[in-house]
């Protein structure tokens, strides 16, 4: 763990000692998904799957499903997107179960980073989905509130960022510490349990960060409707 020596680190230092900790252990991320994906392409089979195909499809129907459920038929357009973020949360919180390695959503720089991939992407998508537009899910159920209507969208779509940011990154920082003091607490009786908890934490707070980007997106590429009294903005 993040205490214990980083052997990965030490090497790093050797080779580019100005790269910092998280984005060293991001690439080992980065890898160990590019290598699972390279696995399971070499494996692909037309009758029942095998090993990381299994494990694969198991994951990708799952978050298929998932993205249906919470975004309609219109999500699986951005499967890439949200598939891509899940898994390397996933891997990122996973590796500080890890005796000699980092967490690197346990660093806010990481979490910022993914912060404002989320960020960008549900605008990105909302601007070219309904053009100029889309200025209107930032106008409020009525043009007579548009002027104060809209600064405060802005900010709470600006606030979504810290949102993000702080969220995983408090969740992995307070996960790694309990552990740590569970850990030295009862080294004998506690280690099972833990890792168990960490397990458990590590998969929330990826499936956390994703809902939340689908929701995000889900509101970016939905009409907006603004009309008098008795108007709805969606």
């Amino acid at each position: 763990m993040k205490e214990g020596p980083l052997p990965l680190q030490d090497v790093m230092e050797h080779i580019a000692p100005s790269i910092p900790v998280q984005v060293t252990y991001s690439w080992f991320a980065m890898a160990v998904l590019l290598v699972l994906a390279i696995m399971a392409r070499m494996s692909l089979k037309k009758g029942a799957p095998t090993g990381v195909q299994n494990i694969f499809e198991v994951v990708f129907e799952g978050l298929d499903g998932y993205i249906e459920e919470i975004m309609g038929p219109e999500g699986k357009h951005y499967f890439a997107l949200i598939a891509s973020l899940f898994l390397f949360i996933l891997v990122c919180n996973l590796q500080g179960l890890v005796p000699g390695f980092d967490s690197p959503t346990a660093n806010i720089n990481t979490t910022a980073a993914l912060a404002l991939v989320s960020f960008t992407a549900t605008h990105y998508i909302g601007l070219r989905r309904h053009g100029v537009g889309y200025v209107k899910h930032f106008m409020g159920p009525m043009w007579g509130l548009a002027p104060l209507m809209f600064p405060i969208e802005v900010i709470s779509h600006f606030a979504r960022v810290l949102s993000l940011t702080f969220r995983l990154f408090g969740n992995m920082v307070a996960k790694h510490k309990l552990l740590l003091v569970l850990a030295l607490l009862a080294p004998y009786i506690a280690p099972v349990p833990i890792l168990g908890l960490g397990l458990l934490v590590a998969f929330v707070q990826a499936g956390v960060f994703t809902l939340l980007t689908m929701l995000y997106l889900a509101g970016s590429i939905e009409e907006a409707h603004i009309g008098g009294s008795h108007g709805e903005h969606h």
